[in-house]
């Protein structure tokens, strides 16, 4: 599959990381070459310096036989033109990244569609959705629901209080138990375990089961004296809090603590509900405390600086706040946070590379989620008649070393996976992989 991302950008340069371990034909368009350098030293890419919307260079990158064109520049007015040149030229699909929700609305939808731009990106909408996520679950670091929540992933850090640390999965959790732990964490090690590795206090576990289950896990992992979030304090008042906070449960109440004057005003005007706006410094614990910071059951910080979403996190857990989410654009400060247990992780190019990957996976490849802090990827399949998957019992599929299955959903039902289980045609599977070409266990459930 040849495909085309215009804009070496923070988004961009991520999407190309990704996609370059899938051995695909990638080609990498900006018009400054600094940005392309280091990419085409240390990723199998070809790069070309030019503009998305010039003829020339579109011609140049090959656009007439393009499978995916893809526009993700700072300027959305920019990426919408690309994609719709980019249609005409001849690519077969586009997707431009927008930061106007405008353009993201789904009554829309037709209208770019007919345009050339099959499908718009507003990172804002989907940074905001696994914000949300991750304020329904104060003792659940990031979950992901397959066919609405038939099957749950649940990553969770595990702290002394684990009933289950130390032992052999095989004794904690074999065919009968209603949960499997398909990764792990540990430091900066990701490990797809076996039955006889063992979970350890700090990992990082991410364990697959049924909703019915949740509250069994809750117990297991020691996290039931965790109170519901009920109260949230935002640090910054940009677009994600907007939509987060518009999207937010109706149990949940929200105070957003905001520096620039002018746009608090014009936070009162967008914020639905009784929002609390403050003009104030999110970092100052005088400012915290007076505003009830130790009765505030979640503290998010949405601030543009990485640096200082981390610190105010740390502050706000200091102040006894059990669950912190901070936004954090630079990968490596990613990993910095993890290690200092900020919480949850949000980190927007991250999340929309995630969701522009599914759309050059074949279209039995129902949902993706790129899990940053486990550099691995959890994804959703569909084997057709006849492919590999559905020949054998799973212990004698020789799975390739670095994948495992979580659980599978068939005919509306969510079931866990064992050694003896059958996959059929039509089950939706869940996929946990980590350092593995997508592409080679997409042929398991195609051919």
């Amino acid at each position: 599959m040849k495909i085309i991302i215009a804009g070496a950008y923070a988004i961009g340069t991520h999407l190309a990381k990704l996609l370059s371990r899938d051995s695909q034909d990638i080609v990498l368009m900006d018009e400054n070459t600094s940005n392309l350098e280091t990419l085409s030293n240390d990723f199998d890419l070809l790069t070309i310096e030019g503009s998305p919307t010039s003829v020339k260079s579109l011609h140049e990158a090959g656009v007439e036989d393009t499978s995916l064109f893809i526009a993700v520049t700072p300027n959305e007015q920019l990426n919408i033109n690309a994609c719709i040149m980019a249609k005409a030229m001849g690519a077969k699909k586009t997707v431009a990244k927008v930061d106007n929700y405008e353009f993201a609305d789904p009554a829309n939808k037709e209208f770019f569609q007919s345009l050339g731009v099959s499908s718009i990106i507003y990172p804002e909408t989907l940074a905001a959705k696994d914000i949300i996520n991750g304020l329904k679950m104060s003792w659940v670091r990031q979950r992901w629901d397959v066919h609405d929540g038939a099957l749950v992933m649940l990553g969770i850090k595990l702290r002394e209080t684990c009933e289950i640390l130390n032992r052999p999965l095989r004794e904690i959790s074999g065919p009968n138990d209603p949960y499997h732990v398909v990764a792990i964490k540990r430091g900066i090690d990701t490990i797809i375990p076996g039955g006889n590795d063992e979970l350890k206090v700090l990992d990082l576990a991410y364990f697959m089961t049924t909703k019915n289950f949740i509250p069994y896990i809750r117990k297991i992992v020691g996290k039931e004296h965790y109170v519901d979030v009920k109260n949230v304090m935002f640090m910054g008042g940009g677009k994600t809090a907007v939509r987060a906070i518009n999207n937010m449960p109706e149990y949940m109440s929200a105070k957003v603590i905001e520096s620039d004057p002018q746009r608090c005003l014009r936070l009162n005007e967008l914020l639905k509900g009784d929002c609390l706006v403050i003009n104030g410094d999110g970092r100052d614990i005088s400012l915290l405390i007076d505003e009830g910071i130790r009765s505030t059951q979640a503290f998010v910080a949405l601030s543009t600086n990485a640096e200082t979403n981390i610190l105010a996190c740390l502050t706000a857990k200091r102040l006894g706040v059990r669950k912190t989410v901070a936004m954090v654009e630079n990968i490596d400060y990613a990993s910095m946070a993890e290690s200092l247990d900020i919480g949850t992780i949000i980190n927007k190019k991250a999340i929309a590379a995630s969701h522009i990957y599914q759309m050059m996976l074949d279209a039995n490849v129902q949902n993706v989620k790129f899990i940053m802090a486990a550099n691995a990827d959890v994804a959703e399949f569909i084997p057709v008649q006849g492919s590999k998957i559905t020949r054998y019992p799973v212990k004698d599929l020789g799975l390739p070393r670095g994948m495992t299955i979580g659980g599978l959903v068939r005919d509306g039902e969510g079931m866990l996976v064992s050694g003896n289980t059958r996959i059929e045609p039509g089950d939706s599977v869940v996929v946990f992989c980590h350092n593995l070409n997508m592409k080679k266990i997409e042929r398991l459930f195609n051919d």
